[in-house]
């Protein structure tokens, strides 16, 4: 996950970097926060969870910010094209208007393409 991918849909990455496996990103400049998001990542199928971020003017249960962890992803065998994908998929989920059924169509070739358990598939 880059944090130039991100970039466009307002969101700026807190964590210090996109070089560990959990990424923290500020929504505050956003036009949706920590709840709105996590309930739209979910529908496309995108788990994430909503997360504080210092100085954070929003209440604890909705929140200015997400965390997005990698390790699920990195397990799965995703390599740099396919976390450039869901870091795409991620920024269009949180800018308006966004085309729910299309990115959850990405988001299921994606996982389709890794499955968690190839040897349970026919």
């Amino acid at each position: 996950l880059q944090r130039e991918d991100v970039a466009g849909a307002g969101v700026t990455v807190r964590s210090g970097g996109t070089d560990v496996h959990l990424v923290l990103v500020d929504l505050r400049d956003a036009e949706i926060d920590g709840k709105q998001a996590e309930d739209l990542l979910h529908e496309i199928h995108i788990t994430v969870n909503r997360n504080a971020v210092p100085n954070d003017p929003r209440p604890p249960m909705v929140t200015s910010g997400l965390r997005i962890g990698t390790p699920a992803l990195a397990t799965r065998g995703f390599g740099d094209d396919e976390f450039a994908e869901v870091a795409d998929i991620i920024a269009l989920a949180l800018l308006p208007g966004a085309d729910v059924e299309a990115l959850r169509s990405r988001v299921a070739a994606l996982t389709g393409a890794f499955p968690l358990y190839p040897e349970l598939q026919q």
